[in-house]
C-alpha cells in the first residue's frame, strides 16, 4: 500500500537493535524524512505487548475471515479493537478486559439458577460476545 496515495506520511520507524538492519537502511529512511527510533537496550519485553496483540488479531480475526478491500479491513480492525479492549478476557492484570471493570460475581442462588446468557456475534460470527441478560 502506498501511504502517500492514501494521504498519510510515515514519520517514524520503531525497530529493535538487531544486526540485520544495516546503517544504510537508516540513511535511506532519513533521506525520506522518516526518523528511526530504536528500542531500549536489553529490554526484551518492550515489543512483547504489541507483538501479542498482532498475534491475537491475526489468529482471531485475519485468519478467520475474508477481507475484500482496505475499507473492509479497517472496519474489521476497528471492530476487533473494540472487542479486544472492551469485551475479550485478558490474562493480566486481571481476568477482565482492560477498558471495562470485571462485574461483581453472582452469589444469589436464585439468580444463578435463572441465569440467562446472551451471545452477540460481531463481524458475521467471527467474534462472539457473551453477557448476562437483564
Amino acid at each position: 500500500m502506498d501511504l502517500e496515495d492514501a494521504g498519510c506520511r510515515l514519520r517514524y520507524l520503531i525497530r529493535d537493535r538487531d544486526g540485520k538492519f544495516p546503517e544504510l537502511m537508516d540513511e535511506i529512511l532519513a533521506e525520506a524524512g522518516i526518523q528511526t527510533v530504536l528500542t531500549g537496550i536489553r529490554v526484551p519485553r518492550m515489543n512483547a505487548i504489541m507483538e501479542r496483540w498482532m498475534q491475537s488479531c491475526r489468529h482471531e480475526l485475519v485468519d478467520r475471515c475474508l477481507l475484500w478491500n482496505e475499507r473492509h479491513l479497517q472496519h474489521a480492525l476497528r471492530e476487533y479493537e473494540q472487542f479486544y479492549n472492551r469485551h475479550r478476557a485478558h490474562q493480566a492484570p486481571g481476568p477482565g478486559p482492560p477498558l471495562r471493570p470485571v462485574p461483581d460475581p453472582i452469589t444469589d442462588p436464585e439468580r444463578i439458577t435463572s441465569l440467562t446468557v446472551r451471545r452477540r456475534d460481531r463481524l458475521g460470527g467471527v467474534l462472539h460476545e457473551y453477557s448476562h441478560a437483564a
